[in-house]
């Protein structure tokens, strides 16, 4: 089995597990009991922990070449402590477990998209093609735990998260370390995160996550408490992913004939609309339908475009620190404010105007990457 079909596996595998937590474990802490603040701070602890954990894990492997040992050591960490779930209900207990969970889960993909990037230095455009192969895993545990809900016990899903877990401790023990490619200096990394694109480029990307929060804390719950079935509303979350699938195949065509600019500026305006379009027009099944379409956008390209941004701005030695950093700073501290901030929003205010917000932050990233991010930052195609 060669390294493309490898990492294509653990892709698989790890958006598998995401796929089947994210759109409904909120949805099984609701059953439990918990408050809307304390389901958002659950839910939240993925993005606390990815503002510092991977970038301890990112320094070692970077450090000392040991990018697979780390992989497989947080898959195996990661499905022990998930397994907390079984064992109790109680606030802190699901937090400790919850915490634990995601400070390990966190060291796994920047790791991993530096092994990739390390792999086809010679073909980075097929990027997409391994990468998507995420977006179908995730596509099919959305889909199977959204039927499998409307026919079983909530508390069913936390048994499939646990066999994807497993699953995707199984795939990291196939992948390989990438060799070290010569001729390459490192220098220091602080030279280029000083660059003012690298700057607006991070902030942007935070901003982008933060305006995702709701829809990761909320979105199921807001559909189910307009009464759609979960078969439907996994329906809805595949649409978006298919979207994204479509964008990752045809990324490289794309970037011919756009700037990365260009892609970036329309990721944002497309991300403002989505988001009020959540919010405002939730009883519209066809304004959904459209909504989640444009999760290729939102997510998909402007997702292609900043991994083809850091492969290009950081030599191959720094790539590790350098998805840790973005994952910090984008996934973390934006993830985290904007589920934070979602779950603040919820119960006071209403979904119109948590989605609102969500807009607005997006528009803020708009700003960031016209002020930020020069139109010859595009020279070379996204991959």
């Amino acid at each position: 089995m060669e390294q493309s079909t490898r990492l294509s596996a653990w892709y698989f595998w790890y958006f598998a597990f995401i796929g089947a937590f994210l759109p409904y474990f909120a949805l099984y802490l609701q059953s439990i009991g918990l408050s809307a603040g304390r389901i958002a701070i659950l839910m939240s602890l993925g993005q606390f922990m990815r503002l510092l954990a991977p970038l301890l894990w990112s320094w070692l492997a970077d450090s000392g070449g040991r990018r697979v040992r780390i992989v497989v050591a947080s898959a195996a960490a990661s499905l022990a402590s998930f397994s907390v779930v079984f064992l109790t209900q109680d606030f802190v207990g699901l937090l400790i477990g919850m915490a634990i969970l995601h400070f390990f889960w966190s060291a796994s993909l920047p790791l991993v998209e530096a092994l990739t990037l390390g792999h086809l230095a010679a073909a980075p455009e097929r990027y997409g093609r391994i990468r998507l192969w995420g977006s179908v895993g995730f596509i099919v545990t959305v889909m199977g735990v959204g039927l499998l809900l409307d026919a079983a016990p909530i508390s069913s899903q936390l048994w499939v998260s646990w066999v994807l877990l497993l699953g995707t401790l199984a795939s990291a023990l196939t992948l390989t370390e990438v060799p070290a490619r010569a001729g390459q200096a490192a220098g220091s990394i602080l030279v280029v995160l000083r660059q003012r694109k690298v700057v607006f480029l991070l902030g942007a990307g935070l901003l982008m996550s933060a305006a995702h929060g709701a829809l990761y804390v909320f979105y199921s719950i807001h559909l189910v408490a307009q009464g759609y079935g979960k078969t439907l509303v996994g329906l809805l979350w595949t649409l978006g992913v298919v979207a994204e699938i479509f964008v990752f195949l045809f990324m490289p065509r794309i970037s011919r004939r756009v700037s990365l600019r260009q892609i970036l500026l329309a990721c944002f305006a497309l991300a403002v609309l989505r988001f009020l379009l959540i919010g405002w027009t939730v009883e519209f099944i066809g304004l959904l339908v459209f909504a989640q379409l444009l999760h290729g956008a939102s997510f998909g390209a402007h997702h292609a475009a900043t991994m083809a941004a850091l492969n290009r701005w950081f030599v191959a030695s720094q790539q590790a620190r350098a998805q840790a950093l973005y994952g910090s700073v984008a996934y973390g501290a934006g993830g985290l404010g904007g589920a934070l901030l979602a779950g603040a929003l919820w119960e006071s205010a209403g979904a119109a105007i948590t989605f609102s917000a969500a807009s607005l932050l997006a528009l803020l990233g708009l700003a960031m990457v016209w002020r930020g991010v020069p139109a010859d930052s595009a020279s070379a195609p996204v991959r």
